[in-house]
């Protein structure tokens, strides 16, 4: 369900994509106490949408309803437009609002990518020019999937999350499926039946076709059976996935036309919808638009 945002003078709106896990390995644990892992993130050209206006104060403040539950102040809305005026030192300020579509504790990424949308925004708004670079080690400190929305490709990631490299995928239409669980990234890693000492492969492993797990699908699927049940419904229209550390599901197609068929296949009760896999972040296109 999408939570709008009231248009009004002097907005300006900024894409804020979703991304998928198409597999996720934990290799293991690193001496600061974060788990290494191995993933690639494809963005799709559906998700939020954040609205930007200028203030003539320095005042960063949340207009309309934020993410469900989430008080302004722990908003990454916020943290994020807060971050960059401290490391730019700049006096200008903002006014946010959000069109949530993203649900979250999905593993689509909403909270990142809203995030990483604000401070490319605002880089451009407030005329800081920071560079990506910078903007992204920004990002991480806000969560380690902010880089890869960003840099706006599609990325091989290690460490934990934060070191890409550019990766080319082809063209793909996705069913997904987001279960009524809300599964916590801090709890899911600390879930005493993960796997944490995966094996670690390779990028052309991954384009093999051979690597498509993920390791927090056999935890979930034991702990919720509202998960269990999404997978069982989608293995009739292909190998269902799990994204993330959350409980967003999805099956991947090589067209539109087939992934259409499939999805008005699906039983009864479940809620899906199609996305198409992006080359690029809708975010990139819209700041050269800016520009």
């Amino acid at each position: 369900m999408t939570q709008a945002f009231p248009p009004g003078e002097g907005w300006q709106a900024w894409p804020a994509p979703a991304k998928l896990n198409l597999f996720l390995r934990i290799t293991g644990r690193r001496p600061d106490g974060y788990h290494a892992l191995q993933t690639v993130f494809r963005l799709l050209d559906w998700g939020d949408t954040v609205h930007v206006r200028l203030r003539q104060d320095a005042g960063i403040h949340r207009q309309g309803a934020g993410a469900m539950g989430v008080a302004e102040a722990d908003d990454l809305l916020i943290k994020a437009a807060k971050l960059l005026q401290m490391e730019a030192k700049t006096a200008q300020g903002a006014d946010i609002g959000i069109e949530k579509r993203i649900p979250m504790g999905g593993g689509f990424g909403g909270g990142s990518s809203d995030a990483a949308t604000v401070l490319v925004a605002l880089d451009r708004l407030w005329g800081l020019h920071l560079g990506r670079d910078r903007l992204a080690r920004l990002g991480v400190r806000l969560g380690a999937d902010v880089p890869v929305f960003v840099h706006g490709r599609n990325a091989w990631a290690e460490g934990v999350g934060e070191q890409l490299q550019p990766l080319a995928l082809p063209p793909a239409w996705y069913v997904l499926v987001s279960p009524p669980v809300h599964a916590a990234t801090a709890a899911m890693f600390q879930s005493p039946d993960l796997t944490r000492d995966a094996a670690p492969v390779t990028i052309a492993g991954f384009l093999s076709g051979i690597v498509r797990d993920n390791a927090f699908e056999p935890v979930l699927r034991r702990r919720e059976p509202a998960i269990e049940a999404v997978f069982k419904a989608l293995s009739r229209i292909g190998q269902p996935r799990l994204t993330g550390s959350g409980s967003g599901c999805f099956v991947e197609f090589a067209t539109r036309e087939s992934a259409e068929a499939a999805l008005v296949a699906l039983p009864p009760g479940i809620h899906a919808w199609l996305a198409r896999g992006a080359e690029r972040s809708p975010l990139l296109e819209a700041v050269e638009h800016y520009t």
